[in-house]
């Protein structure tokens, strides 16, 4: 099946307020191209080489998001343009970020990872962790990151209510913030979770952005 027709056959298994990001990683140009001249503008990548080199040879108003676990040493080389960063699990990167945002004039968009799998391989922040990050002065003094909302992975397995309890913990975490540190941002909103495996779930529990590869590209390269 065609890129095209498999990207139209997803949107329609997802509400319009669902944002589709479509994972390009490993991908080729042309496939990018393919999903981009079909009318689809957002793209995630994990690897900040493969992104960097994508960006400049793509149409310049794709809307590239990193979904992938970022080392603070590599931020300057996604800070010119990347439109959002999911998976920010520290203030040290956070502070990091919103250095290269500054040099580069910009304020970037930021999902909070959250860590709700049963897995150890997964990254992100515990509710405590969220909260001290929130509460830090350090953090109240970052005027050109903008926390969007946040994200996180399930564990993969084949167990679904699993899955669907950490989605529905996830989405307690995101009420949690939303209340006692941006009741009065609009801007806060975000709930990334749910893949090609598992992003029916997701919706089910609230996500507002499906991060999906093979179900648009096919299987990986």
């Amino acid at each position: 099946m065609e890129i095209q027709q498999r990207l139209t056959a997803f949107l329609q298994t997802i509400p319009k307020s669902v944002q589709l990001v479509a994972v390009s990683k490993t991908k080729p140009d042309e496939l990018i191209l393919e999903a981009y001249k079909s009318g689809q503008r957002i793209f995630g990548e994990n690897k900040v080489q493969d992104l960097a080199a994508k960006c400049p040879r793509l149409p310049n108003d794709i809307q590239w998001h990193f979904i992938g676990h970022l080392q603070r040493n590599k931020v300057k080389f996604v800070a010119p343009f990347v439109s959002m960063l999911h998976g920010i699990d520290s203030l040290k990167l956070l502070i990091e970020v919103n250095k290269q945002a500054v040099k580069n004039d910009r304020i970037i968009p930021c999902l909070l990872q959250f860590h709700i799998a049963e897995e150890a391989t997964k990254f992100g922040l515990n509710m405590q962790e969220a909260e001290d990050l929130l509460g830090d002065e350090r953090f109240q003094q970052l005027k050109n990151i903008r926390i969007s909302g946040i994200m996180g992975m399930a564990t993969y397995t084949s167990d679904e209510n699993q899955i669907r309890r950490e989605f529905r913990n996830l989405k307690q975490y995101f009420q949690l913030l939303k209340d006692r540190h941006f009741s009065d941002d609009l801007s806060f909103k975000e709930i990334s979770m749910g893949m090609s495996g598992d992003y029916r779930i997701a919706i089910e529990e609230g996500s507002t952005m499906v991060r999906i590869g093979t179900k648009i590209f096919g299987s990986r390269n």
